[in-house]
């Protein structure tokens, strides 16, 4: 599935961004990372400033199954995906797959 590169409108209000970027990280494709990506979301986005949101952002631009081998594989992102954001993210990816499948405790 390929994805379409979103343009965020010039001046576009902070909690509009922040609704948006919840709505596309519950609407990715695929069930896994709907659940990863959304539950994070709700998390996390209300305490991002302007710079991590683009990081988010850009995130959500990466395909899926990339995005799990980061996250969940332990495989190490691209040098512009290694940031504090992606650091959380795997850390929340950890923390969530270990209470989904508690036969891996």
């Amino acid at each position: 599935m390929g994805h379409l590169l979103y343009r965020r409108p010039r001046g576009e209000d902070f909690d509009v961004r922040r609704r948006r970027l919840l709505f596309r990280s519950w609407h990715r494709g695929t069930q896994e990372n709907d659940l990863l990506l959304g539950s994070f979301a709700e998390a996390f986005l209300a305490g991002m400033d302007n710079a991590e949101l683009d990081c988010f952002e850009a995130l959500l631009e990466c395909p899926d199954t990339d995005l799990f081998d980061w996250i969940l594989a332990g495989n190490a992102p691209p040098q512009e995906h290694d940031h504090r954001v992606m650091r959380l993210l795997r850390d929340f990816g950890a923390a969530s797959h270990c209470k989904a499948l508690p036969h891996h405790r």
